[in-house]
């Protein structure tokens, strides 16, 4: 831990001491910064865009789109929905080929996803969420244990923790269809023992989802390994596919036959040009299209999925995790002392990429932050997250937003 009469050089010297052994470094620079921006401490909602981007979604817009026109969807747009979600799964999922797509909204996966388990497990009456997930997940249990007419059973876990397997035990039982959960909690950044919590739930004969928005491309992730039988995660936050890129879809292998997914759309059909007078699904992932695929909205993520590839999700995960370490001495030292505490778990290994600290005055301190060019993300009623995506943050970069939010506090006095 950073010693407490550490001076503002002192951490100085240690941020450029870790950045200088950070084996990542040399990728910082394939990412856009606006000079005004002094600490972006936000990759965990909205990452950074690609050098390349611009350059990419042009030469798409040119030659793909303006040169093949309509003959594109023939030539090669017509897979990209699974080509790149297999290129997904290979890189960060820990999946094989054939159970990922690219396809609607977070929002909508998890809407076809929850309901297909749903339908699958019949007669089962009840779908399993914590209380603490992301508003989104829990919205959508809400509305559809109302349209479905099943009870939800609410798993209680600490606002700075997550759900544990044993939390979990005395929800499950022969009436758990689905149990919906986030691998990494986006409040307190706690990382779920996915295996143990996909077995029990296994035991008790329903079905998993994952929700892995804050945690691909950022935390070793094992679907296949783990038996787990569905998920979906967003592309905008540690894959960096900007403000409302597309979400994906897994499902396992064995399930595809078996889910009947329930927004029944033409892209979803075993032959979408066809045009059939009544919906025969695709085979396969495929099935679980419904509308077009938003292939000019797929086009920056490509590019960081690539730069995850080229570092290894081991090698990321490993700096995620000296970044964070960093930042809690940081803490520790420069904030706690001003009444600030700590809501994220200390434990690495049940840590994602963010941090949270909580402090009455954090919502009038983000705003003083991000007009002077510090961007953290504030969550009420009174969390600040410290987001850090590892191939675009530097130790540097930590430092000096920590201190900044210390500098704040003083002048609120």
């Amino acid at each position: 831990m950073t010693s407490p009469r550490s001076s503002a050089a002192d951490i100085t010297a240690r941020a450029a001491a870790l950045d200088a052994a950070d084996p990542l470094r040399g990728l910082r620079e394939r990412f856009l910064t606006p000079d005004e921006v002094v600490a972006y401490l936000d990759g965990n909602s909205l990452g950074r865009p690609l050098r390349e981007t611009p350059r990419r979604v042009s030469d798409f817009v040119r030659d793909a789109w303006g040169g093949r026109l309509i003959r594109g969807w023939d030539e090669q747009w017509m897979d990209a929905p699974t080509r790149v979600g297999d290129r997904l799964a290979e890189v960060a999922l820990g999946a094989a080929a054939g159970q990922t797509f690219i396809g609607d909204s977070t929002s909508v996966l998890l809407y076809k996803l929850i309901r297909a388990a749903i339908a699958a497990r019949p007669g089962r009456r009840e779908i399993v969420v914590d209380r603490d997930n992301f508003p989104t997940d829990r919205f959508l249990v809400e509305g559809i244990a109302a349209e479905c007419g099943l009870d939800i059973r609410w798993v209680p876990s600490a606002a700075d923790a997550g759900v544990r397997p044993q939390d979990l035990a005395p929800l499950l039982g022969p009436d758990t269809a689905v149990v919906v959960l986030s691998h990494v909690a986006y409040r307190s950044g706690f990382l779920a023992d996915a295996a143990a919590i996909t077995a029990q739930v296994h035991d008790a004969g329903g079905l998993m989802l994952w929700d892995l928005c804050h945690s691909v491309g950022v935390v070793s992730t094992e679907l296949d390994r783990w038996s787990v039988d569905l998920a979906v995660g967003c592309t905008y936050k540690y894959l960096n596919g900007g403000p409302g890129s597309p979400a994906f879809g897994y499902v396992r292998a064995d399930l595809q036959e078996e889910l009947r997914q329930p927004l029944q759309g033409w892209m979803g059909a075993a032959d979408p040009f066809d045009m059939a007078e009544s919906y025969r699904p695709a085979p396969g992932i495929r099935r679980f299209l419904t509308g077009t695929p938003s292939i000019l909205a797929m086009q920056p993520m490509l590019g960081m999925i690539e730069l995850i590839a080229q570092a290894g999700i081991p090698a990321v995960r490993a700096k995620s995790v000296t970044l964070t370490e960093f930042a809690l001495d940081l803490v520790d030292e420069q904030l706690v002392p001003s009444g600030v505490r700590l809501a994220s778990p200390r434990d690495a290994d049940r840590r994602g990429s963010h941090v949270t600290v909580d402090h009455p005055a954090f919502r009038a301190v983000t705003q003083r932050l991000w007009d002077r060019g510090v961007i953290p993300d504030f969550r009420p009623p009174d969390g600040l997250r410290i987001g850090l995506s590892p191939l675009s943050t530097s130790f540097a970069e930590v430092a000096a937003g920590i201190g900044a939010v210390a500098t704040a506090l003083r002048e609120l006095g």
